[in-house]
């Protein structure tokens, strides 16, 4: 497990070298998240390490598209609306039980409102789809995850 952890942790540290536009902050659903997001050019790279209904560890990353097919929310007070969809990949691992775990392909899709202070919340749906190994090491099974990332509430200060 602490491979991994560091595995995470070296990615973020990788996407925070890059200078620009970001956010971080929490993702509040099954559990809770520290967030990190990048700008790259229109998009975004999406980081996620959290603790899934308290009882495991997991990280994700998305390359998300913002406004995807030049759609845009049309109601643009103060701050502005976006909608975003994208893909990435996830893993899952609990601390009671090493060898158990999930890997597998995650999706996003979701709604942001960037207000005119640095300030940004959004809503998001990211399931994951791929191999899950169960408890015990009774080998290897196709599965799905929409629990662990599911719907989670985005609240991030911009810089």
């Amino acid at each position: 497990m602490k491979k991994y952890l560091l595995i995470a942790i070296l990615a973020v540290a990788s996407v925070c070298a890059y200078a620009q536009p970001r956010a971080i902050g929490v993702r509040l659903g099954y559990g809770a998240e520290v967030s990190y997001e990048h700008q790259l050019g229109q998009n975004m790279l999406s980081v996620e390490v959290g603790v899934p209904a308290f009882s495991s560890i997991e990280a994700a990353i998305t390359y998300d598209w913002i406004d995807p097919f030049g759609a845009t929310v049309p109601w643009n007070e103060k701050g502005e609306w976006h909608w975003y969809m994208g893909v990435g990949g996830a893993f899952q691992t609990t601390w009671t039980n090493p060898g158990a775990g999930f890997i597998g392909a995650a999706g996003r899709f979701g709604i942001e409102y960037d207000f005119w202070f640095p300030l940004q919340l959004s809503l998001d749906f990211r399931p994951t789809l791929g191999v899950a190994f169960p408890y015990g090491g009774g080998g290897a099974a196709f599965g799905y995850d929409v629990y662990a990332g599911g719907l989670g509430l985005g609240i991030r200060y911009k810089f």
